[in-house]
């Protein structure tokens, strides 16, 4: 069943993933140089995806 239309979010795709697809994961690879066309997706390499999130900032008192 798909969702309506009005309930979509129109920022839905673009939010972090923690889970990556195999296509993902082995575009990745290939960027990392990790990765070659006769490599099977048996036993492929664990690609770590975070975000990075900085410290905020403390508001200068004057």
């Amino acid at each position: 069943m798909s969702v309506h239309r009005s309930l979509k979010i129109s920022a839905g795709l673009v939010k972090h993933k923690n889970v990556l697809t195999k296509r993902e994961r082995i575009e990745r690879l290939r960027a990392d140089g990790k990765w070659s066309d006769d490599m099977t997706v048996y036993g492929m390499p664990k690609v770590a995806n975070r975000k990075v999130v900085g410290k905020k900032k403390k508001k200068k008192e004057e």
